[in-house]
């Protein structure tokens, strides 16, 4: 029987290095971060919750029902009701999709400005970096509620305007973080390759650097989100967020936790553990998603 002398290939034969598939990856990633599994377990139910919001209503969030004023939970209403009668579990579930669509916007539209600037400020350096930079420390100056405050009082009122006020504090730390890997990533060889071929630095920045920035910006979005949540919560309950009649987690908090969190609970309680599940499983997977991507931190 012939054999095939070590060293030599077999025209045809195609040797491709083994890469585990999604599921195993997946299976891995639950294995050795069960606490960051078990994030993103929440994290996908509050999203199909919010996705599915209509089918999984009990009542029209928004209509009113005098007969049913402050009622307690139980078979009729799930969570029970507010003091206008609707329903606190038909509300809870659209608030999930008020809340995802303010925090993933927000986190996603500061996030990547703030990766363009550190992107763009990281490899240009001198003078450019500089005058960014502290642009960006008297932005990080002011904590990320504080900025959210001025920039919704100024703005007014509404879901755009509540995005736009929540993203311009994450651009100042998406830039710092994308530019503390850009300034690692320029002095590689290949990125020192591409330029002594005649490449663009615009195409050197975008083409070659930027794609590997991808594993800190997806940390630094799941990080960010249940900030953006809660910041709109807290927008919400103080009277500059998300305007009536959209159902919001934190302006139910507004509406009934001084008046009536003694004499009907249920009003604080559910709204209250909502914005809590939502922040807790994104930052326990952020924080998964970290170690799991820091090649400095796998080990830990």
């Amino acid at each position: 029987m012939a054999t095939r002398p070590l060293g030599v290939e077999v025209p045809g034969a195609v040797l491709t290095p083994g890469r585990p598939g999604a599921w195993t990856t997946l299976t891995r990633f639950c294995r050795k971060k069960p606490l960051g599994a078990a994030g993103g377990l929440i994290t996908l139910l509050i999203v199909l919750t919010a996705i599915f919001a209509n089918q999984l209503q009990t009542y029209d969030p928004i209509a009113t029902d005098a007969a049913s004023t402050l009622a307690p939970p139980g078979a009729e209403h799930w969570l029970g009701s507010d003091h206008l009668g609707r329903d606190i579990y038909s509300r809870i579930v659209h608030g999930a999709r008020v809340s995802l669509v303010v925090g993933i916007s927000s986190t996603l539209a500061g996030s990547i400005l703030g990766g363009i600037i550190g992107l763009l400020s990281g490899y240009a350096g001198g003078k450019t970096d500089l005058i960014a930079q502290r642009v960006m420390d008297i932005l990080q100056g002011l904590p990320l509620l504080v900025l959210a405050l001025v920039m919704s009082a100024a703005l007014g009122p509404s879901i755009e305007n509540v995005v736009i006020a929540i993203s311009i504090p994450i651009i100042p730390r998406a830039a710092r973080i994308i530019r503390s890997s850009v300034l690692s990533i320029r002095e590689m060889q290949y990125v020192e390759a591409a330029r002594a071929i005649g490449l663009r630095h615009v195409r050197v920045a975008f083409r070659h650097i930027l794609p590997n920035t991808i594993g800190p910006f997806i940390v630094l979005c799941t990080a960010q989100l249940g900030s953006a949540i809660l910041v709109e919560a807290a927008l919400s309950f103080l009277g500059l967020g998300v305007p009536e009649p959209y159902p919001s987690w934190g302006r139910m908090l507004s509406v009934s936790a001084a008046e009536y969190a003694q004499k009907a609970p249920w009003l604080v309680l559910f709204p209250g553990l909502a914005i809590s599940l939502a922040v807790f499983g994104s930052n326990l997977l952020g924080d998964a998603l970290r170690d799991t991507l820091d090649p400095r931190l796998r080990g830990s």
